[in-house]
Parts: structure tokens; C-alpha cells; sequence
């Protein structure tokens, strides 16, 4: 077995163990994925509906695998939607608070302690699709992240990322705004030193073998709580990729 250490932040781990039991609060810290959650399986299901041709377009019986799942939102919504969800954490406290709430809601999905890195070791090409959204930020590795999604997918298979830009614009309103002003999000929750810009997280993906095909940014409203995609990717954005 390998030496090389695991590519995990303890520190990143532990600050959402510490509020791992207000995943499923609506108006608490993780309000604001549980926002703009119905818009990342909007941006999926288009591109899944896209990548079929309408042929089978379905969720049903896909195999997805969801990197640095936390408490379980978006596993559950592509559950729900009759896919065959894998959840994969380093965090134990947000991976509990993930099984319980499937029990709870009856919605069946597979969750599992292990790194990507690990996991693509054991299940390579595996997944009908990848999705790692809100998580390259928080690792000291992002590119071995990366590269893991494209060892978990299926030749022909989708992939999407989704991160915070690196800017001005995004550390005054993801960390000034967000964090300090309208408290959104707990102070602390970023470090913009870690913000991937969208041409860096590009080149890294066509490395392994991964080539984007749709971009869309996400648009916050802290005045209205109204979330958007647009074609701005200047704070939030997610990506869509293809294994070649």
C-alpha cells in the first residue's frame, strides 16, 4: 500500500465536523447550498438529458459517485431521482448526519469514509458520473482530486466540478460579504488563497483525460436569497466535463 499521506486538511475537516448537525437546518449554516442546490441538479440534469440525446436520459439506475458529499443534500436529490448514489466524506460527524437523514427520508445511498484518491483505487471507471462540488477548496491537492474523478468515471462519462473563482470580486462577496457582513456562511468557512480559478481547474482536468463542454456561473442575491445560473463565472461557478 501506498505511503504518500492522504490528501486531507484536518483542519477543513474538523471545522464542519463541529457544525456537521446543521446540514439539514434550512435557515442554518449550510442554507445557502440548500439554496442553490436545486440549480446544480438542474445544470446536471440538462447535461445528463444532452449526453443520452433523450435516449435513457434518466437518472434511473445511473451509478454516481458524489466527492466530499458532507451531510448528504445533493447525494439525496440525485437519489431521489432514481440514480444509484455513492457519498464519499473524510468527515465522520457530516457522513453520520448524511446515513441518518437517508434513513429518516427513506432514500437509499451508499455512504462511505475514504479519500478519492482511495476510492478511485478500488472503482476505477466505475460511475456513470462524478460530481465534487464545494470541495476542491477545501483540499491541500486539488489537482489529485482531479485527477481521482477522472479515474472513477467511465470512458464517455460525465463529470462536474463546482468551486469559487479567485479574484477580487470573489473574496469581497464570498468572504467579505458572505463571511463578515451578511453572515451567510460562518466566518472562516473560505480562504480565498484557495479559490481555483476556472482556467487553472480546466487545465488540470484536460490533463486526466477530461474535457469541459458547458460552464455556468452561480448567482447569489444576499439581499433576496435568490440564487441563478448565468454566464458569469467570476464567484461561484460549476463545470461540465466528458471523459475523452
Amino acid at each position: 500500500m501506498s505511503s504518500k499521506p492522504l490528501n486531507v486538511n484536518e483542519d477543513e475537516i474538523a471545522k464542519f465536523e463541529r457544525i456537521a448537525s446543521q446540514w439539514w437546518d434550512l435557515t442554518g449554516d449550510f442554507k445557502p447550498l440548500h439554496q442553490i442546490n436545486p440549480l446544480r441538479v438542474q445544470f446536471i440534469s440538462q447535461h445528463l438529458a444532452q449526453h443520452y440525446d433523450g435516449i435513457n436520459s434518466g437518472f434511473s439506475g445511473k451509478k454516481i459517485i458524489d466527492v466530499g458529499c458532507g451531510g448528504g443534500i445533493l447525494s439525496e436529490s440525485l437519489a431521489k431521482l432514481g440514480a444509484k448514489v455513492t457519498g464519499i466524506d473524510m468527515g465522520t460527524e457530516p457522513l453520520n448526519v448524511a446515513k441518518l437523514h437517508a434513513l429518516e427520508s427513506a432514500v437509499s445511498v451508499t455512504y462511505q469514509k475514504i479519500t478519492a484518491e482511495e476510492k478511485a483505487q478500488e472503482c476505477a471507471e466505475e460511475f456513470d458520473m462524478v460530481t465534487c462540488m464545494e470541495m476542491l477548496e477545501h483540499v491541500p491537492d486539488p489537482a489529485s482530486v482531479i485527477q481521482a474523478c477522472s479515474a472513477l468515471v467511465k470512458p464517455g462519462g460525465l463529470v462536474f466540478f463546482s468551486t469559487l473563482n479567485k479574484n477580487i470580486k470573489s473574496y469581497l462577496l464570498a468572504i467579505i460579504a458572505a463571511e463578515k457582513l451578511f453572515k451567510i456562511v460562518p466566518q472562516g468557512t473560505h480562504d480565498h488563497d484557495k479559490f481555483i480559478r476556472p482556467s487553472q481547474l480546466i487545465s488540470w482536468a484536460e490533463e486526466n483525460n477530461l474535457k469541459c463542454i458547458d460552464a455556468s456561473g452561480i448567482h447569489y442575491n444576499p439581499i433576496t436569497g435568490n440564487h441563478k445560473l448565468n454566464d458569469s463565472l467570476d464567484v461561484n461557478y460549476i463545470l461540465c466535463f466528458r471523459k475523452l
